[in-house]
């Protein structure tokens, strides 16, 4: 029988709270304690294996010290799709980059930088290097 494939609110869902978690500098293993379950566990939540279900959801806001509503925050508007949709670039790229040690270290160095010409100009540095500016 094949896998089926997580749905792409439990995955935006799950990045997010990756998100917060790794923001506080929390493990998996200290949410999952606070939980009462597993830090395997934990990790399916944050894959999107596992779909979280509401009053778990809650118990979590409350451990990472966020509204549930944090956990939706710009996720993918499904109910928009179309055959003309299908093929648009996903914007959980940007929610799987952030929720990485990668993605955190550099939000959180870049919003340290006080001078807002110097970030744009970092910003134009990276987009020449990665080949010019993209807007997907």
């Amino acid at each position: 029988m094949a896998k089926k494939a997580p749905n792409p609110i439990d995955k935006y869902v799950g990045s997010r709270v990756r998100m917060r978690r790794m923001m506080l500098g929390m493990s998996q293993e200290k949410l999952g304690n606070a939980l009462g379950l597993t830090f395997q566990q934990v990790q399916k939540y944050e894959k999107g294996t596992n779909r979280i279900g509401a009053s778990r959801l809650q118990q979590i806001s409350n451990i990472l010290q966020v509204p549930v509503s944090f956990f939706f925050d710009g996720a993918p508007d499904l109910s928009a799709r179309n055959d003309e949709l299908s093929d648009a670039p996903s914007p959980l790229y940007v929610a799987d980059f952030l929720a990485t040690s990668d993605g955190l270290a550099l939000t959180r160095a870049f919003m340290r930088i006080e001078d807002s010409k110097l970030r744009r100009k970092i910003v134009e540095l990276v987009e020449q290097m990665a080949g010019g500016p993209k807007n997907k």
